[in-house]
C-alpha cells in the first residue's frame, strides 16, 4: 500500500461560483509583491474565492495576522454552512493544467497519509521532502491550520515514473469533468475530472507496481518526493501529530493531507537553476579558500560550475565532490566560509541577473547547472534532502492554483 489514496474532495458546486475568480495562486507565493495580491483582491472583489480561505504569506509578519486567521476560519465556516460546495466521496480529481507557455501538465489530487511522511534529513519514509525543512517556517503556518474545518491544497508531490504508467492513462479515459475555465493573472487554464470506480482502483494498483519497481531499482522506500509546499505538509504533520496526542475526534481526518501528485517527467515540468550571489566579501581571501578547498581553475573535474570575480568569469572544476551535485557541494562551503568570515548570500534567478550583480564590489557570483530531473530522486535516497534553493520549479504564475477542498475537522 502507497502513502496515496483516495480523498472526500470537495468543489463548488456548477454554477454556484465564477471560477476565474474562486481559484487563486499558493500563497508562498509573490510574497515580495503586495501589489500582486491586491490586484487579486481587486479583481475577486466580494465573490466567492480561495482568498477568503488562505493567508497569502506576503502577511505573514504583518500586523492583523491573527484576525486574518480568525477570518479565514470564518469564511470556511461560511462556505460550508452555505451549501456552495458539493462533495466527492471516495476518488481522486485529475488535473489538466495548461500553462502560460501552453504546456499541459496533468496531476491528480488525493490524500497523503502523514504517518508515511517525514520531513526529517536521513528519513527513510514513502513521502520525502527534497529540500531541508526550516523549523521556524511552521509554528507561524500551524496557527493557520490547527482550528481551520477546510484544507485547500497548494502541495504538489512528484513521482518518478518514466514509463508513464500512473496519471498518463487517465487522460485516455473517458472521465466525468468537474471543472474547465481560464485562471487569472496570467495563469492559463485549468480544467479536472472525477477519478473513481475502476478507474480509480487502477491508479492505486498502478501506484504499487511503481513502488515495488522503484524499491527493486533503488532497494529505498521513496516514492513520492515534494515538489512545491514541503512547509505546509510539514504543518499537517505537525497539526495531526498534536491532535493525536491530544486523542482529538479531529485525528483520523488530520492524519490526511489533499495534495496533487505529478509525474516528474511530465514534459512541462522543467527544472531552472538557481545560482548564488555573496557579497560583502574579501573576494581574494574567497578565492585562496576555494582553491584550498580543491576547487581548481579548469574545466575538468567531476562536477563543474563557473564563478564570476571582479567581473570575469572563471571555469571551476571539483575532483572530490561532497554532495551528489554541483549545488550542495559548492553550498557547503559556502556556508562555512561565510559562518567563519562574514559575508551575505542571495539566491538568484538568471545569469543575465548574476552578473549585473557581480559588478558591485566584494561581490562573487556562482553560475550552477540545472540540475537533470533524473537525478532528484538518487540525490534525495543518498544525501538525504538536497540544499536549500537547489531548483525551480517553474515560474511563479504556472505554480499550484487553489480548487479542491476536503474536510479535516469533524461536524
Amino acid at each position: 500500500m502507497t502513502a496515496f489514496s483516495k480523498a472526500d474532495i470537495l468543489l463548488p458546486k456548477a454554477g454556484a461560483v465564477d471560477m476565474e475568480k474562486w481559484s487563486v495562486v499558493a500563497c508562498d507565493q509573490y510574497t515580495g509583491e503586495p501589489d500582486y495580491w491586491k490586484a487579486v483582491g481587486d479583481y475577486v472583489g466580494n465573490a466567492p474565492s480561495t482568498l477568503d480561505l488562505i493567508l497569502p504569506e506576503v502577511y505573514l509578519e504583518s500586523d492583523g495576522c491573527e484576525k486574518r486567521i480568525e477570518k479565514i476560519n470564518s469564511a470556511m465556516t461560511n462556505y460550508l454552512e452555505s451549501g456552495i460546495f458539493s462533495e466527492y466521496k471516495d476518488c481522486f480529481v485529475l488535473t489538466k493544467r495548461t500553462q502560460a507557455d501552453g504546456r499541459l501538465r496533468a496531476g491528480l489530487v488525493g490524500c497523503i497519509d502523514l504517518e508515511m511522511y517525514d520531513y526529517n534529513k536521513g528519513s527513510s519514509s514513502q513521502v520525502r521532502a527534497t529540500e531541508a525543512t526550516v523549523a521556524e517556517r511552521i509554528p507561524p503556518r500551524v496557527r493557520i491550520r490547527m482550528n481551520a474545518p477546510l484544507e485547500l491544497p497548494h502541495i504538489m508531490i512528484l513521482i518518478d515514473d518514466p514509463e508513464n504508467t500512473v496519471i498518463e492513462p487517465l487522460l485516455e479515459k473517458q472521465l466525468t469533468d468537474v471543472y474547465d475555465f481560464p485562471l487569472m493573472q496570467n495563469g492559463g487554464h485549468l480544467a479536472g475530472a472525477v477519478v473513481d470506480g475502476e478507474n480509480a482502483n487502477a491508479v492505486l494498483k498502478a501506484l504499487d507496481e511503481l513502488a515495488q519497481r522503484t524499491f527493486e531499482k533503488n532497494s529505498d522506500t521513496l516514492l513520492f518526493a515534494m515538489g512545491d509546499g514541503n512547509h505546509s505538509l510539514a504543518t499537517a504533520k505537525e497539526c495531526y501529530e498534536q491532535k493525536k496526542r491530544a486523542h482529538s475526534p479531529d485525528a483520523e481526518l488530520a492524519r490526511y493531507a489533499l495534495a496533487e501528485i505529478v509525474n516528474l517527467h511530465s514534459p512541462a515540468l522543467e527544472f531552472e537553476a538557481i545560482h548564488r550571489v555573496v557579497n560583502d566579501i574579501n573576494t581574494d581571501d574567497l578565492l585562496e579558500k576555494m582553491n584550498a578547498a580543491g576547487f581548481s581553475q579548469n574545466e575538468n573535474g567531476v562536477q563543474n560550475f563557473t564563478a564570476i570575480i571582479n567581473g570575469r568569469e572563471q571555469k571551476f572544476g571539483i575532483a572530490k565532490p561532497t554532495s551528489n551535485l554541483t549545488v550542495g557541494t559548492l553550498q557547503t562551503f559556502l556556508d562555512e566560509y561565510l559562518k567563519n568570515n562574514g559575508g551575505r548570500i542571495d539566491y538568484i534567478h538568471g545569469e543575465d541577473v548574476v552578473r549585473e550583480l557581480c559588478k558591485a564590489p566584494n561581490t562573487v557570483g556562482f553560475l550552477l547547472p540545472a540540475m537533470k530531473k533524473e537525478e532528484l530522486f538518487p540525490t534525495v535516497i543518498k544525501d538525504g534532502a538536497l540544499p536549500r534553493k537547489t531548483f525551480s520549479m517553474g515560474h511563479a504564475h504556472d505554480k499550484r492554483f487553489y480548487c479542491e477542498a476536503r474536510k479535516i475537522t469533524v461536524g
